[in-house]
């Protein structure tokens, strides 16, 4: 088991969670505000948040303004920002590469990576004021590139995916001596709008590893945990 040393509770700390209406970000979002985080929970429409102990956060990650902006807000109205969780995600069925359109490649990378650089890039200057700061980028088993399992079609959200690896080791071979925290999270086939009804794993068992994540006070950075322990990329 690898060993890693945990915040007890988020008191005082201050959490952004993108795509966090629904299903995986969700539960992560409610499950940081249950730890004491002040918690910002990312939407394209900020009706959609609907808990009273959550911060409504207009944030499509694919809009350069918007991501500023709400980089903005968070320091205006906090100070700091101690978790960064990349949740916002597309999966967009497709077959191999040769019948994929240009359109859903362009889509899938837009969010699944585009999205993750942009915010972790906005939100790098407050995350470097703080002490020991966390990013937790989600990635999946479909990116898992070192055990030949790469295919079986979805080639964008299987490139994207593998990509989040290499955001997460540049992440911490650049910052980490800073001390920043930086991880990927398979969660597993999740029963959401986007794993369907036929997933093997509960919302609750996705969100527990990128919760776990955001709660390291020490541990390895730059790799990919399922299940709370390392896997291999």
């Amino acid at each position: 088991m690898t060993r890693v040393d945990l915040h007890d509770d988020l008191d005082g700390q201050t959490a952004l969670v993108t795509g966090a209406t629904r299903g995986i970000g969700r539960r992560i979002a409610t499950e940081l505000a249950d730890l004491g985080a002040t918690v910002y929970a990312g939407a394209r429409e900020v009706a959609d948040v609907d808990a009273t102990d959550r911060q409504p956060i207009r944030l499509d990650v694919t809009d350069d303004d918007e991501v500023a902006a709400a980089a903005e807000r968070v320091r205006d109205e906090t100070g700091r920002l101690d978790v960064l969780v990349n949740n916002a995600g597309v999966f967009e069925r497709a077959g191999p590469l040769h019948e994929t359109s240009m359109e859903t490649v362009d889509r899938t990378l837009g969010v699944n990576l585009r999205g993750p650089v942009l915010v972790t890039r906005h939100a790098l200057p407050l995350l470097r004021e703080t002490d020991r700061p966390r990013v937790v980028t989600l990635s999946s088993g479909l990116g898992r590139y070192t055990d030949g399992q790469m295919g079986g079609g979805y080639p964008p959200y299987r490139v994207s995916k593998a990509a989040v690896g290499g955001l997460t080791a540049y992440l911490d071979a650049e910052y980490g001596d800073e001390g920043l925290l930086a991880s990927a999270a398979s969660p597993g086939w999740v029963r959401t709008a986007m794993g369907g009804s036929e997933a093997t794993r509960s919302v609750a068992e996705g969100a527990d590893t990128p919760v776990w994540l955001a709660r390291m006070r020490d541990g390895p950075g730059g790799r990919l945990w399922k299940d709370r322990e390392t896997v291999s990329w």
